[in-house]
């Protein structure tokens, strides 16, 4: 996982909703689509820039894809971006 895979699937306000919607905990894919207008494809999209980036974790439980946060991945990017700053000064 690099950081700027990190910050890119960040950028984009629907993958920061889905995050904050998988802090209230696990959700399946079609829980998810509930609260977006897109179609299936361009969810899909953001859901696998956010597997890419690790920050979230998927579970298949028989036909039905769970998401899980991946805080620790939040986290260390957090880590990284304050320790970036803290050389800059």
């Amino acid at each position: 996982m690099g950081i700027n895979a990190v910050f890119e699937a960040l950028s984009h306000p629907a993958r920061r909703k889905v995050l904050a919607l998988l802090k209230r905990g696990p959700m399946t894919a079609g829980e998810l689509a509930e609260h977006f207008e897109f179609s299936k494809p361009t969810l899909s999209v953001h859901f696998n820039k956010l597997k890419e980036a690790e920050l979230v974790v998927v579970e298949r439980r028989g036909t039905s894809i769970i998401y899980h946060l991946n805080t620790s991945i939040l986290e260390g990017a957090l880590a990284n971006l304050l320790s970036l700053k803290e050389h800059d000064e």
